[in-house]
């Protein structure tokens, strides 16, 4: 019979290693728990309940959302086009990579070399983003241009699985115009709804963000999107509002940070299959190749054009090349359409896990740059 607190308490002590270690070794948490997700799910099988599936949601559409709001928009129009062009870049290299690559190399029909260029064509948001506050990094002006990129990057990743596997319907319509009359009106309402409900043990404001999550999250589901889609919208646009309100935004955080997120990331690593993992290891190598070689190429003479620090720039194309929500869920798309097999997933999703540690594995050991904090966080 299950044991719901038991299994609570697996799950914890997991994070809690993961945590400790992060400390000693000083590389990430979000990291360690990947590996310490993969180590567990295959020494004693991780069980994946469905209020596990459920937590870690949440963590990835809070912690979107908590992205969003960490892109300063003066920093944004500031470096426009260098958190364009990186962005841009950052999915058009790696998709024709390794389309090139599963149609022409592995001979994959089209409809599966696809899914197999468009999943390993992200940014992981998730990743980049636990890095960065984990190490201060997102307090400076870089962190926040490669935040920006990372959103451009996914957005492609985005219209390319709609546009090319289209699921055009009415719940899709209404989710389109409510996410943007929600946008739109949210900066206009959150101040003063803020100012009224605000500062009070029952935590209002963070209830009413979630609430707005949950239900833009609820419709991006009918209309067979991605609840973290408009999550980082939502984030973007009160981005200046959390900026005034720094508090509000740490509350938060140690509610995903503590609670929710390691859910998300030793799930991700307990997908990977030990057996899987030997089996199709060329393959999965090769496609993890193929996305950092393509990234590494498309990025890193960009950086140079717009006059990054040579460490500024092997660290952004580093992180820039991390994969983790997008990928897995067109993976998973592939998979439920019909489009790939489960052999074809599990060498996609591999690769896809595999590039939220390797690239980030590099850029923190290697190549993270010294800082200064913006003159308003520090």
């Amino acid at each position: 019979m299950e044991n719901v607190w038991l299994q609570s308490a697996l799950w914890m002590a997991l994070a809690l290693i993961a945590a400790t270690a992060s400390i000693w070794i000083t590389i990430s948490a979000a990291l360690f728990e990947i590996v310490v997700g993969a180590v567990a799910g295959n020494v004693i099988g991780l069980p994946l309940a469905p209020w596990i599936n459920y937590i870690a949601g949440v963590g990835a559409v809070l912690l979107t959302f908590l992205a969003g709001t960490d892109i300063d928009p003066h920093v944004v129009k500031k470096h426009f086009w260098s958190s364009m062009t990186i962005g841009v870049m950052g999915f058009l290299a790696p998709y024709f990579g390794c389309l090139l690559l599963a149609r022409y190399g592995l001979g994959w029909p089209w409809p599966q070399a696809q899914i197999g260029g468009i999943s390993l064509s992200t940014t992981s948001v998730a990743v980049v983003y636990a890095v960065m506050v984990e190490t201060g990094y997102n307090r400076t002006e870089l962190g926040k241009i490669i935040l920006a990129a990372c959103f451009i990057n996914d957005i492609g990743t985005v219209l390319a699985l709609g546009l090319i596997f289209a699921n055009y319907n009415l719940y899709l319509a209404l989710f389109a115009i409510v996410t943007i009359a929600v946008i739109a009106a949210l900066p206009w309402v959150v101040p003063p709804l803020f100012k009224w409900i605000g500062r009070r043990a029952s935590e209002p404001e963070i209830k009413f963000i979630f609430l707005v999550l949950f239900g833009l999250g609820g419709l991006a589901e009918l209309g067979k999107s991605e609840a973290v889609l408009p999550a980082y919208l939502v984030g973007m646009v009160l981005a200046p509002f959390f900026l005034r309100n720094r508090e509000l935004q740490r509350r938060m955080r140690a509610i995903c940070f503590a609670f929710l997120t390691p859910f998300y990331f030793l799930k991700a690593g307990s997908l990977i299959e030990a057996h899987a993992l030997v089996t199709g290891a060329g393959l999965i190598a090769l496609f993890l190749a193929v996305k950092m070689g393509t990234k590494f190429l498309g990025i890193l003479p960009l950086t140079r054009y717009f006059k990054f620090e040579p460490r500024e720039g092997m660290y952004t194309t580093m992180m820039m090349s991390t994969g983790l929500t997008f990928g897995s869920i067109s993976a998973l798309f592939g998979l439920s359409n019909h489009i790939i097999d489960q052999g074809q997933y599990t060498i996609l999703l591999t690769a896809v896990i595999g590039s939220a540690v390797v690239p980030t594995l590099i850029a923190q050991t290697w190549f993270h740059p010294k800082f200064e904090p913006l003159e308003e966080d520090a």
